[in-house]
């Protein structure tokens, strides 16, 4: 896998570094897709036989405060309780990062570190500290890169839950609605985007699944934290289906790679978009 395609994806990578320039490599996939392991292959070819300095940083890692989104399911939707979906991430926080790291007079950043046992922000000293400015930022996220749909289109349910209860459209409303807007700008900054396709949604719950009962196994002796059961992953990956199925079919149409995926994780092809 690393010698057919994470390697030719890294030399691919490399021609765009520029010097002085940070490039961000958005990189997207369904959940438990293998995101965080083919960014980390991919960061130390690009270290090692490149010697670029590469920070990777996750969307999930700038979600709102377990506070701010239990101020904007009262507001809006109770949904949105619930990290994850377009929405529920600090967008102004990311904007002005992308800014920052782009700027010529760069300046060492803290940027938030997001825990998921506890569903919430670490404290501000657990923040991550980047003190140079970085060649490459890889971008990765379940949604990064993600478009609006058609409006027409959201009067369908994808599944139970927003048939009982989204009966008005409110929240795939909104959802659809900081898509067409406030992500457009932020995924506007991204010099290229890598998708990582799986072939169905079922496959993404089987995945999901397996990283949440590694979760419990390595916190089992504490009961303070915030794990899943099954049902409860499965209730949680409702909020991301709608999502994740407009990707499954659009994405690949703009993306600049796509890494299809077997059922056991390995990549079956890769696709270059011109």
């Amino acid at each position: 896998m690393i010698k057919s395609f994470l390697i030719p994806i890294s030399f691919w990578i490399a021609k765009k570094a520029k010097k002085n320039k940070t490039c961000i490599v958005g990189l997207s996939g369904g959940q438990g897709s293998g995101k965080t392991t083919i960014s980390s292959i991919i960061s130390i070819i690009l270290r090692k036989y490149f010697k670029l300095n590469v920070f990777i940083i996750s969307i999930d890692d700038f979600y709102k405060t377990r506070k701010e989104r239990f101020l904007l399911s009262k507001r809006i939707h109770p949904f949105l309780m619930t990290r994850g979906v377009p929405g529920t991430h600090d967008i102004n926080m990311m904007l002005d990062f992308f800014k920052r790291v782009k700027g010529k007079k760069f300046r060492s950043l803290k940027l938030p570190k997001f825990n998921k046992v506890t569903d919430d922000r670490y404290n501000k000293k657990s923040w991550y500290s980047l003190k140079t400015k970085p060649d490459i930022i890889i971008f990765e996220g379940w949604c990064v890169g993600a478009k609006a749909e058609k409006n027409n289109t959201l009067k369908k349910s994808v599944n139970s839950m927003e048939k009982l209860k989204d009966t008005k459209l409110t929240w795939r409303s909104y959802v659809n609605e900081q898509l067409k807007t406030k992500y457009k700008q932020l995924y506007d900054q991204l010099n290229c985007l890598l998708y990582i396709k799986s072939s169905n949604f079922t496959l993404l719950k089987k995945w999901r699944i397996k990283q949440e009962t590694k979760l419990r196994i390595k916190n089992k002796r504490s009961n303070k934290f915030k794990i899943m059961s099954d049902q409860e992953v499965i209730n949680f990956m409702q909020t991301y289906q709608r999502v994740t199925q407009s990707m499954f079919k659009y994405v690949p149409k703009y993306a600049s790679i796509i890494l299809n995926l077997k059922s056991n994780h390995q990549i079956k092809s890769v696709i270059y978009n011109k």
